[in-house]
């Protein structure tokens, strides 16, 4: 697997206080975020540590003030986001693309918050306002859903067959959403078990055909030679089954670990 530069979280702050210290146009676009999502601001640091507050964003304009708060913070069990300063943080804040309730952050780590707010602009064209209704009507037809395909496989091979570009519901089409009650109630389809052999000439992912980076997205097992890269895996759900099988031609056959596996299989193979 290849190594993530920070573990990506979603965090609910729906009517907690986080602290934010410091003034001026640094700090207040962070008031301005946490506001945003929910949570209460909280400005006087003693007071935010007898609280138990658990997260800090410092934004003073003097840097050895801004080292010493984090210092301070981060021994109070705060976990500290310092503007501008990468090196003391704990974490950092993404450019954030608002379908709610989809939410799509774009972050580099500190690196350069330009670079991700262009990516996030560039998405922005591309995903329409209706995302997010789309979202809440999946939801709500979870019940149908649950009636429809008991079993968990089957029920998440009929949302990919459906979400899948060019699907009933393709998530990028704006009219989806209005489409979602009349699929769960009888328009979806049952998926049996397939599979699909790529032959893989390197093991660069951004050689990857954009058919087979979908398939591997939507896999339920990926079943591989030993050959193949970590990089190329990691493209798979994270929740997908993975199988290392060297048996070529024979994969899927009796005694292969794949012959028992259901929904859709990616065999990847190496050249």
């Amino acid at each position: 697997m290849s190594k993530l530069a920070s573990l990506p979280l979603f965090h609910n702050i729906t009517g907690q206080a986080v602290l934010v210290l410091g003034d001026g146009e640094a700090a207040e676009p962070k008031r301005r975020l946490v506001e945003r999502a929910g949570g209460i601001v909280e400005d006087d640091q003693q007071r935010a540590i007898d609280k138990g507050v658990r997260i800090a964003f410092v934004a003073f304009d003097d840097a050895k003030a801004c080292e010493v708060a984090a210092i301070n913070l981060r021994c109070a069990g705060m976990i500290v986001n310092v503007v501008d300063r990468p090196d003391l943080c704990d974490f950092t804040t993404p450019s954030i693309l608002d379908r709610n309730p989809v939410l799509i952050a774009v972050g580099t780590g500190g690196a350069s918050a330009g670079l991700a707010k262009h990516v996030r602009l560039r998405l922005e064209r591309i995903l329409p306002q209706s995302l997010g209704e789309l979202a809440r009507k999946l939801f709500a037809a979870r019940p149908d859903l649950r009636k429809s395909y008991p079993e968990g496989t089957a029920r998440r091979r009929a949302l990919d067959e459906a979400l899948q570009e060019g699907g009933v519901l393709d998530a990028l089409e704006a009219q989806s959403a209005a489409r979602v009650e009349d699929w769960a109630n009888g328009e979806a389809k049952n998926f049996d078990a397939r599979s699909e052999t790529f032959n893989l000439a390197s093991g660069d992912p951004e050689e990857l055909t954009v058919k087979q980076a979908r398939l591997l997205g939507e896999a339920d097992t990926v079943c591989a030679d030993a050959k193949i890269s970590s990089e190329i895996l990691s493209r798979s759900r994270a929740d997908a089954v993975r199988i290392t099988c060297n048996k070529g031609s024979e994969c899927g056959s009796i005694g292969c670990p794949r012959a028992d596996q259901s929904g859709l299989t990616v065999i990847l193979r190496s050249a």
